[in-house]
């Protein structure tokens, strides 16, 4: 055996991870992604998996019951393309929030993450729900499209 592990096999535990992450299974990532992984997202560019996992759990503490769930995948050589919706309550208010988003993952042969991208839009999906800011960029939004 060459140490080569089928990229569904990877893809798939990838995807269970996300979709039963919770703050005691935070850890997990150190079996699915290299040390040096790229994570970048709307908020964040680095290289640490260790960072990664703070990232996850930093967004235990400042959101409640956040839930991703994998609506769908593509497949393209070594890298997997997630589209999935974040669900969670924000602590100022009780009505659920969901972001639609798109991950783009790499994998190296031995199946494990050598980065993963977020494509989200931050402005549309996060800052214009918040009160003044939201206020003001829906304003400027809107003066754009006349």
């Amino acid at each position: 055996m060459d140490g080569r592990v089928p990229l569904e096999e990877a893809l798939a535990a990838y995807m269970r991870f996300y979709q039963d992450l919770r703050p005691e299974t935070v850890a997990r990532l150190d079996r699915l992604a290299v040390p040096d992984v790229h994570f970048k997202d709307p908020f964040n560019n680095f290289r640490s998996r260790d960072r990664m996992k703070h990232v996850f759990s930093r967004m235990f503490e400042l959101v409640e019951q956040p839930r991703f769930i994998i609506r769908d995948h593509a497949v393209s050589g070594q890298i997997a393309y997630l589209r999935w919706g974040m669900s969670f309550r924000n602590r100022a208010s009780p009505r659920p929030t969901t972001i639609e988003g798109m991950s783009e993952v790499r994998f190296d042969l031995a199946g494990q993450v050598t980065s993963h991208i977020d494509h989200w839009d931050a402005a549309e999906q996060f800052y214009e729900r918040l009160p003044v800011l939201g206020w003001v960029l829906r304003q400027i939004k809107a003066r754009m499209a006349d």
